[in-house]
């Protein structure tokens, strides 16, 4: 009889919940008013049960090796108390886990007239600036709100001098850039600095990263854009398979599974060498703990070839076929509420959520529990998705949407509790993942192309709009709360001061 992991059966029924809503939805349309050809159809169904499967082997795998890695580097930086030390192995963390990150390589392949290398190498130097920001942010007790309008308001001085191919796929950037390889190391990294400092603000404080995190990528493609001026912004969609029988589906999928085997070990292969330099030189960790990390790091291989192969193969070709069917109708604005379903379950489905979502959880000792952070980040993402899928049809410019979006962000962050604005802003870049970049960008691709609009300008931003309401959902989530709070209504005591039963240090373990 074989012995199955009790924690593969628990990540796998999790990863199922998460994927069998947006599997239903699809095949209810598929059924009813959306035909699709049988090739897509099948192809999307493989392609869910790797994506099942690859998260199952990803969440055990983050919370075996990329966690426990960032947690272990950030908490050596900071026992050295050497500043240079810890501003440049940021750097270096922050360029070489942002190469890692695989929804970067898809991205570059669609800015038109800038190379792939150069793209990536200016959004990971944006990523490896802002990353020792955000952490001598921490260390110093720095306030995230000026930092962040700051920020935010020279991204959008700079919108205006940026071509108009070029601004939704800059905002797109910021939300990529900070997906599933990203947000383990670079949260638990934030945890470990925090833990240094001993005042009763480092627990808050140790959130906030990924959301400055987000800012450098959109900054650094807003001055390509600006630099390389394109002439032409021409992008064409992804094929849509065509199989004959069951042998050609199989040989599809296995023909695409040798790239992602060798393109996310190209991807981790930098992290696992500085870990393992880093181990080398100063961590010296028992035999038993790094046994757990190797364990968790061929968890984590494995879960993304599998994952971002069904995504890719399957779910992004399905999702730009149904996009052309359904705003090639007549009842084409019904896309909108359709793709507001999509968005509030597939956000279930972003692996880095799962990580962001439990580890504010254990910092917050429940004050913000997982389950609230889901469903808020779920309804977050059905008004963007619907915003986006609006866009798509109509062709109305992003700003229109991003900056009164970000500027009532803004305006909360002043009203809501710090750690409510610091996890918000954090959750911005974690919805946006993989899952966004293939299935919601192709599925608003294919209605752009339908209805004849300009794919650059009208179809991306997508993730950008994904990237900016969780900043508005959360922190009401957070005024909802404080108002509880100081009603202070029988049985509806605010969790998050809990907190102020423990000490510091306790804070940091939990």
């Amino acid at each position: 009889m074989i012995h199955i992991n009790p924690k593969l059966k628990e990540k796998f029924a999790e990863a199922t919940d998460a994927v069998l809503p947006i599997v239903a939805i699809v095949l209810v349309l598929c059924l009813t008013i959306a035909p699709v050809s049988p090739s897509v159809l099948l192809c999307f169904l493989v392609g869910a049960v790797m994506v099942v499967i690859g998260m199952m082997f990803f969440t055990l795998g983050a919370e075996m090796a990329m966690t426990p890695m960032g947690e272990k580097v950030g908490s050596y930086l900071t026992k050295s108390k050497k500043l240079w030390l810890i501003a440049g192995v940021a750097f270096l963390l922050g360029v070489i886990v942002t190469i890692a990150e695989p929804d970067l390589q898809v991205l570059a392949s669609q800015v038109p007239s800038v190379p792939n290398m150069t793209l990536i190498l200016a959004v990971s130097l944006g990523v490896g600036l802002f990353l020792v920001v955000a952490l001598l942010r921490i260390l110093f007790g720095i306030p995230l709100r000026p930092l962040l309008i700051f920020c935010y308001g020279l991204v959008f001085v700079l919108s205006y001098f940026v071509p108009e191919e070029f601004r939704a796929i800059a905002f797109d950037a910021g939300g990529v850039t900070t997906g599933p390889m990203t947000v383990p190391f670079i949260m638990a990294l934030g945890v470990g600095i925090a833990s240094i400092r001993s005042d009763r603000g480092a627990s808050d404080d140790s959130f906030g990263l990924v959301a400055l995190c987000s800012v450098g990528p959109v900054i650094a493609v807003m001055i390509l854009g600006i630099l390389y001026s394109p002439e032409s912004s021409d992008y064409t969609l992804s094929a849509v398979p065509v199989i004959g029988d069951s042998v050609e589906l199989t040989k599809l999928f296995l023909i695409e599974i040798p790239t992602y085997i060798k393109e996310i070990a190209m991807s981790m292969l930098p992290v696992v060498l500085f870990f393992g330099v880093f181990e080398i030189l100063a961590l010296h960790l028992t035999g038993r703990t790094l046994k757990k990390i190797l364990v968790g790091l061929v968890y984590t291989y494995i879960g993304l070839v599998l994952f971002l192969t069904g995504a890719n193969v399957g779910f992004m070709p399905a999702g730009s076929y149904l996009g052309q069917v359904m705003a090639g109708q007549s009842y084409r604005y019904l896309l909108i509420p359709i793709g507001a379903l999509i968005g509030y379950f597939i956000v279930k489905a972003e692996p880095a959520v799962y990580v962001l979502n439990h580890q504010v959880e254990e910092i917050t000792n429940g004050a913000i529990s997982a389950e609230s952070m889901g469903r808020s980040l779920s309804l977050g993402i059905a008004v963007s998705t619907a915003i986006a899928m609006l866009r798509a049809l109509t062709g109305i410019p992003i700003l229109y949407f991003l900056i009164p979006g970000y500027a009532l962000a803004i305006v909360l962050s002043f009203i809501v509790p710090n750690i409510f604005t610091a996890v918000a802003f954090d959750s911005g870049g974690v919805a946006s993942g993989p899952m966004t970049a293939t299935f919601l960008l192709s599925l608003s691709q294919g209605a752009c192309y339908a209805v004849g609009g300009n794919l650059v300008t009208d179809a991306f931003g997508v993730v950008a709009m994904v990237a900016m309401t969780p900043l508005i959902t959360i922190q009401i989530q957070g005024l909802v709360y404080k108002i509880r709070l100081n009603r202070g209504k029988t049985g509806e005591t605010f969790a998050y001061d809990g907190l102020a039963a423990y000490a510091d240090d306790a804070i940091i373990e939990l």
